[in-house]
C-alpha cells in the first residue's frame, strides 16, 4: 500500500510477466465489505481481488491485510478530558527519521522525546534528521540524545545527502516531523520525482503549514522505501506503557526489580536511585529515562 486518500487505496503489485520477468503497475482499490471497520495504513501489505490491471477506469478490493511487523501509531491526545484513541500512521517501517530543524522553526526537543516513544512502542529504529544546519549549530540538540543513543545526521538545504541516503537504503523508513522543518525539501531532494509540496515557516508564529494530507511511499532510486508523512503539531502517548518506554533502556531495566508495585519511576521511592547511585548505571540515562516518562505523562507540547 503506497497511499490512501478518501476511501481509495494505491497499492503497487508486482507479477510475473512475459519471460518470467517481473512486472509492476500501480492498481486502485477499495476496502471489501468484510473487512468492517479494520483500518488499513500506507504500508500495509495487503491482498487483492477483482481486476488488477490497473487501467484508470477499474478498481480492485482489498480483502486482507497480511500481518504486520510493525505499526506506528499515535494517540489524539493524552490529556485527562480526551480519549486516547490510537492513531494508526504507517506499517511495517523498520526505522522512523525524526526530522527536525536547528532553526527557523526551532527545535522542540519535547517533540522529539514524544515521536522517540513512539518509535520505542513501534520496535523500530529511531534515526535524528537535523536540517538547516547552515542556520544554527546542531552540537547542543545533539548532547541531549546521546545518551539514549539516538543516531544521526546534519544536513543543509543542498547539501550534501551521502550519509542520509546510507541510513535509508534498502530499509522502510518513516519520515515524521512538524510542520516547517524541511521534511518535504528533503524528501524532493531523496526522490527527485516526488514533487512534494514546500511550506514556509510563518515569521510572527514561527510555524510551518501542513502542505501534505496524507502518508505516501516513495521508492528511492538506491533501493528502499521512504514514508512521507503530513506535519504534525501534537504526538499523544496515551496508548504507550511504562513498560514499553522502560524497554529503550536495557541497562536500567534490572535496577526496577526492587521498585514498588505500580512505580512510575518518576516519583520517590523509585528503587532506580539507589542502583544508580550504588554505580550500575550512568546518572544521565536515568535523567533520560524519565524525561521521556515525564513526557508521556504530561499533556501535549503547546504549538
Amino acid at each position: 500500500m503506497i497511499a490512501v486518500d478518501r476511501g481509495r487505496y494505491t497499492c503497487l503489485v508486482e507479477t510475473e510477466g512475459r519471460k518470467k520477468k517481473r512486472e509492476r503497475r500501480l492498481v486502485t482499490a477499495m476496502k471489501a465489505r468484510e473487512l468492517g471497520r479494520k483500518g488499513i495504513v500506507v504500508g500495509d501489505r495487503v491482498a487483492l481481488v477483482g481486476d488488477v490491471s490497473g487501467r484508470s477506469d477499474t478498481l480492485a478490493r482489498v480483502v486482507r491485510v497480511e500481518p504486520r511487523t510493525s505499526m506506528l501509531r499515535r494517540s489524539a491526545d493524552d490529556t485527562e478530558d480526551t480519549d486516547g484513541i490510537e492513531r494508526p500512521i504507517v506499517a511495517n517501517a523498520d526505522q522512523l527519521v525524526i526530522v527536525t530543524a536547528l532553526a527557523d522553526p526551532p527545535p522542540r526537543p519535547r517533540m522529539i522525546d514524544r515521536i522517540l516513544v513512539a518509535a520505542f512502542d513501534a520496535e523500530v529504529e529511531p534515526l535524528l534528521c537535523l536540517t538547516k544546519s547552515d542556520l544554527a549549530p546542531p552540537a547542543e540538540l545533539v548532547s541531549l540524545y546521546e545518551p539514549l543513543g539516538v543516531p544521526y545526521v546534519v544536513v543543509r538545504k543542498g547539501g550534501d545527502l551521502t550519509e542520509v541516503r546510507e541510513h535509508l537504503a534498502g530499509r522502510v523508513s518513516v519520515l515524521v516531523g512538524h510542520s516547517g522543518v524541511g521534511k518535504s525539501t528533503l524528501v524532493n531532494a531523496l526522490v527527485p520525482d516526488a514533487n512534494r509540496a514546500v511550506s514556509h515557516v510563518n515569521v510572527v508564529t514561527g510555524r510551518g503549514r501542513h502542505t501534505s494530507s496524507s502518508a505516501v511511499a516513495l521508492e528511492l532510486p538506491e533501493g528502499g522505501w521512504i514514508i512521507d508523512t503530513p506535519g504534525v503539531r501534537s504526538f499523544g502517548l496515551a496508548h504507550v506503557s511504562v513498560e514499553t518506554v522502560l524497554a529503550g533502556f536495557p541497562d536500567l531495566i534490572e535496577g526496577t526489580v526492587g521498585c514498588p508495585k505500580g512505580c512510575t519511576h518518576l516519583d520517590e521511592g523509585c528503587a532506580l536511585d539507589a542502583w544508580v547511585a550504588a554505580g550500575h548505571a550512568d546518572p544521565v540515562r536515568l535523567a533520560s529515562l524519565r524525561r521521556l516518562l515525564s513526557i508521556r505523562e504530561g499533556a501535549p507540547e503547546p504549538e
